[in-house]
């Protein structure tokens, strides 16, 4: 049984792990603060993936639009699969590790 984490977010369809923590469906990891919303560039680490986003900035001088970066560590759960290039949604949560503030909870398609 999964536990509602206050956002609406599919459920997923992998195995749950029994006593994992670092989970928000079935552990006691609780979620709060930002969504972050984009591409998994790297799955290599266990347990850990990262996810840029790509946002347009406007530069009111040039009057032109430029890319703009943003990448983040986020910790992966037992009951999700997450390969490169997946779109996914990631929430802050404690701080897990040094660099890892989020939890992916939901990867779209």
């Amino acid at each position: 049984m999964t536990r509602n984490i206050g956002l609406p977010v599919k459920e997923s369809k992998g195995k749950i792990a029994e006593n994992e923590k670092n989970n928000p469906f079935n552990g006691s990891l609780s979620i709060r603060g930002k969504l972050f919303e984009g591409t998994v560039i790297d799955a290599k680490a266990k347990g850990t993936v990262v996810i840029q986003k790509e946002l347009p900035i406007y530069f009111k001088k040039f009057k032109r639009y430029g890319r703009s970066k943003n990448k983040i560590h986020a910790h992966v759960p037992s009951n999700i699969s997450v390969q490169e290039g997946d779109h996914v949604i990631a929430a802050e949560c404690r701080p897990i590790s040094k660099s890892v503030s989020f939890v992916v909870v939901e990867v779209r398609t």
